[in-house]
């Protein structure tokens, strides 16, 4: 089975805003909102709490500019991780093909 969680539905950040200015009015519930906008009861109260968030009312999670950038470090740490073991079997091939051992440290 694959480690990659199934694509749930994006929708347009200004759809989800739209409904979570509607949700904070508190006017309706948010079951009657889901189903009229067609979206899981789950996820309105989700973007209402990453809103939250965001605006610094709730310290619970991690905000949508943190969870963007933490997105791009782990991206640029397996870049870099892949890298460097492109490059260590790179040396340990061109150790084999001249005969010698390269040492750890470099003097450059």
């Amino acid at each position: 089975m694959s480690k990659r969680k199934a694509r749930v539905k994006a929708y347009p950040k200004e759809f989800r805003e739209q409904v979570v200015q509607i949700a904070r009015t508190g006017n309706r519930r948010l079951a009657e909102m889901a189903a009229e906008f067609e979206v899981a009861t789950d996820s309105v109260r989700h973007w209402v709490k990453q809103a939250e968030r965001d605006e610094g009312e709730r310290k619970d999670g991690i905000t949508s500019d943190e969870r963007k950038e933490l997105r791009r470090l782990r991206r640029d740490l397996r870049r870099v991780r892949m890298e460097r073991e492109i490059l260590a079997k790179a040396a340990a091939w061109f150790a084999r093909e001249t005969g010698s051992i390269l040492s750890g440290s470099s003097n450059s």
